[in-house]
């Protein structure tokens, strides 16, 4: 896949475009989206990321194409589990609504900063030692294994992180505004807002290590690890107020993605047996005979484990409430007619 500088520039020139118009149109006046705006700039952002698909595999064939999808499809995954942590972490900090929007734009923003910068490393160390497939491979294994595990175990909010935060810098009780820090009887506070743009930052660098490995396991194209990763991020926020109700009811997310996340390390540890050149393995040669697991494959494996994750979620929390409703009602006391009456 042949990339010249110049469409480098123009992509990274353009990106950045989508996200000042983003701040100008929508998020430098505080208020909360509506429904249709949020459902009307998701579909945008996510036929925007389609279509480029198209031209990928257009321009450069379909097995690049092929790849941004697979690689899409696992980031936009990952990012939606990004946007849970997010809701905790609003919460947490008690974000009036109306603010949220800023939150959620510098977030991202910072994301996209520290995926770039991980992008850039990875196809680096991919470049120059292949045994890095191993490393991403094992990573990626233990990341699946956390997932599953570990899950919504921790607060962000309230985090041996943040609690350094809070005990290092002066902070008001209450918001002032959209604010980052305020001056009161001649001292500067840091508001809250602050401490969320903080939360979030760092919750971003832990993402970023989960993310970047993951797609790296799918293609090894540093433009289309960066354009999917940029993708699945623009209208992120606005699919943060559409679906921040469905967000609560996909309880069966994080093993769906740990199910992605070791998939694809069992792809990288299959990829670096098949390109091995470390000296204790197999005598520093390749291991032909290991399959290679071919992109339309991995395409329909995240495709269909999203798929389940989803409608399995969508079943418990369905059948849970159920559940509750028949308690509730089995638990309520009878009133017969002729006791009705004396009232």
């Amino acid at each position: 896949m042949e990339i010249t500088p110049l469409i480098w520039l123009i992509t990274i020139a353009v990106t950045i475009a989508f996200f000042v118009y983003e701040f100008f149109a929508h998020v430098r006046t505080p208020h909360e989206p509506t429904v249709g705006e949020s459902a009307r700039w998701s579909a945008f952002y996510i036929g925007l990321a389609l279509l480029f698909g198209v031209v990928i595999g257009a321009v450069w064939g379909w097995d690049f194409g092929g790849e941004y999808y697979a690689g899409y499809l696992t980031e936009k995954a990952l990012s939606i589990d990004n946007l849970f942590v997010f809701l905790l972490i609003m919460t947490g900090f008690a974000v009036p609504k109306k603010y949220q929007q800023k939150v959620l734009m510098v977030g991202i923003v910072i994301a996209l900063i520290m995926r770039g910068a991980f992008i850039a490393v990875g196809a680096a160390l991919i470049d120059n030692f292949s045994w890095i497939f191993y490393l991403f491979g094992a990573l990626l294994l233990f990341l699946a294994y956390r997932q599953a595990f570990s899950h919504g175990e921790s607060d962000p909010a309230n985090g041996k992180f943040m609690r350094f935060v809070r005990r290092h810098l002066a902070v008001t009780e209450e918001y002032h505004g959209d604010k980052l820090t305020v001056k009161l009887d001649g001292k500067r506070f840091v508001t809250p807002m602050l401490l969320t743009i903080v939360a979030i930052g760092f919750i971003d660098l832990v993402f970023a290590v989960d993310s970047i490995p993951a797609i790296y396991g799918l293609t090894n194209e540093a433009y289309i690890v960066f354009t999917a990763n940029a993708f699945a991020l623009m209208g992120l926020r606005q699919l943060y107020f559409l679906i921040g109700g469905l967000l609560e009811r996909l309880v069966y997310l994080a093993q769906g993605l740990a199910v992605i996340l070791a998939f694809i390390g069992v792809k990288l540890v299959f990829h670096a047996l098949h390109v091995n050149e470390l000296p204790f393995i197999n005598g520093g040669e390749p291991l032909l005979w290991v399959p290679e697991i071919p992109i339309w494959f991995s395409l329909l494996f995240i495709g269909a484990t999203i798929a389940v994750a989803t409608v399995a979620s969508l079943a418990k929390t369905r059948n849970d409430a159920r559940k509750k409703d028949r308690t509730r009602i089995e638990g309520e006391p009878v009133i017969h007619a002729d006791e009705e009456s004396q009232h």
